[in-house]
């Protein structure tokens, strides 16, 4: 089982990116870090710090649940995708790390999602 993030575009030619459950938490949990804040210590993650105290072009992508929840429009997609290439170019830059390794593959794959997703006017779909 797992997640697939994809254009809703309708075409099954577009590129997609997809994780285990645990994989998509592992990522989110990096962005979080990358932005400065514990992801476990937010609401819905086990923690009690409401989202309003956190400012990040990120956070639908990061509040949003796993199963089920909108679809990320458009715009959403604009505003994530400049932050979400600049933190895999730092990630890309930082390090040797393996875990690093995937992610800086999986945020690039994203960022190529976002970017249909945004040249299309498509939602970005979880499924």
């Amino acid at each position: 089982m797992g997640l697939v993030l994809f254009p809703g575009d309708r075409d099954p030619t577009s590129p997609d990116v997809s994780w285990s459950y645990s994989g998509f938490a592992a990522f989110r949990r990096c962005l979080a870090q990358a932005e400065g804040f514990d992801l476990s210590e937010m609401w819905g993650f086990g923690g009690e710090q409401p989202w309003s105290e956190v400012c990040t072009v990120l956070e639908p992508l990061l509040d949003h649940p796993d199963v089920g929840g909108d679809d990320l429009s458009p715009a959403d997609c604009a505003a994530i995708l400049p932050r979400l290439a600049a933190i895999a170019d730092q990630w890309a830059q930082d390090g040797d790390d393996t875990l690093f390794h995937e992610h800086i593959e999986e945020g690039r794959q994203l960022a190529t999602v976002l970017r249909l997703c945004i040249e299309k006017n498509v939602p970005l779909c979880f499924l």
